[in-house]
């Protein structure tokens, strides 16, 4: 692979550009880079990246581009890099499109034949995964929880089963309720990381067993402070459990039918030992 040390900004191109998170010394010098070097910044919100590139002494010009228009300015930003300039596209932390605008105009713009350059740089999901002690190697980003507790149940019930890191944005207003809809669904000892305030002066990574880590918090309303990222812990089913599919669809034959004819047709139907599932109908279901 070949190296280069020098930014050049193409014309008709779109960068997309992470800013820090926190410490501004995360930004690279190649988002610097572009960011004095494109036609137009489209940024989430002016007045917070104006700060910003204050902060670098960059001047480019900014044009907001959020969740409530950018469907409609698309068109706009896509017609002003077809016709030669260059604009980066920029979130008020972070990487764009993650949890933040952009996605619309990323999409257009590949439809259009626009060409599109990721940068690396900041992003609080990646952040916190790297520090949070749960396994890395297969992970799934939820994006921000359900405002209302029922849906936050429903979320964490569908993803009740998944063995892989699951990690949520959450804000300080709403992070005992989800941590208690959480427990109720996923139970006192799944473990949980709370990532909160990332690269900032009071930067916190803690992880406890869920009902523990909700018993810490209550110790410190200093500890709900700040942006935050939830890290849960994958199931672990138990060595030769049973899967829950072919233990529901056991409770419903059985209703109808005798245990035994019903353990039959489920572990044909889900492909487990039918002995085992008439043992666990014996302890459970009569």
């Amino acid at each position: 692979m070949s190296e280069t040390n020098s930014c050049t900004v193409d014309a008709a191109t779109l960068y997309i550009v992470p800013t820090p998170i926190g410490n501004l010394a995360d930004i690279t010098q190649r988002a610097l880079d572009v960011l004095a070097k494109v036609d137009l910044i489209a940024a989430e919100d002016t007045r917070h990246t104006s700060r910003l590139l204050t902060h670098f002494s960059i001047s480019t010009r900014t044009f907001a581009l959020h969740d409530h228009n950018e469907q409609q300015k698309a068109d706009f930003l896509i017609e002003k890099l077809q016709a030669g300039n260059s604009i980066a596209l920029v979130s008020d932390a972070g990487t764009p499109l993650i949890s933040d605008p952009g996605y619309h105009l990323v999409n257009r713009c590949r439809q259009a034949g626009v060409k599109v350059v990721p940068l690396p740089g900041p992003c609080a999901v990646i952040t916190a995964l790297s520090a949070a002690g749960l396994p890395s190697d297969r992970f799934s980003f939820e994006g921000f929880l359900p405002p209302k507790s029922k849906g936050r149940r429903d979320c964490f019930q569908a993803l009740a089963e998944d063995e892989r890191t699951l990690i949520f944005y959450e804000s300080p207003h709403r992070i005992m309720e989800s941590l208690a809809d959480m427990l109720a669904v996923l139970g006192p000892e799944r473990d949980v990381v709370l990532a909160r305030e990332l690269t900032k002066t009071y930067e916190t990574i803690h992880g406890a067993p869920l009902a523990e880590l909700i018993e810490w918090l209550k110790l410190d309303s200093n500890r709900i402070r700040g942006e935050m990222v939830l890290l849960v812990a994958g199931h672990r089913a138990e060595k030769n459990a049973l899967p829950a599919e072919a233990l529901r669809t056991l409770a419903l034959l059985v209703k109808e039918l005798p245990l035994k004819k019903a353990s039959a047709l489920a572990a044909e139907i889900h492909g487990v030992k039918k002995n085992a599932l008439y043992k666990w109908g014996l302890e459970n279901l009569e």
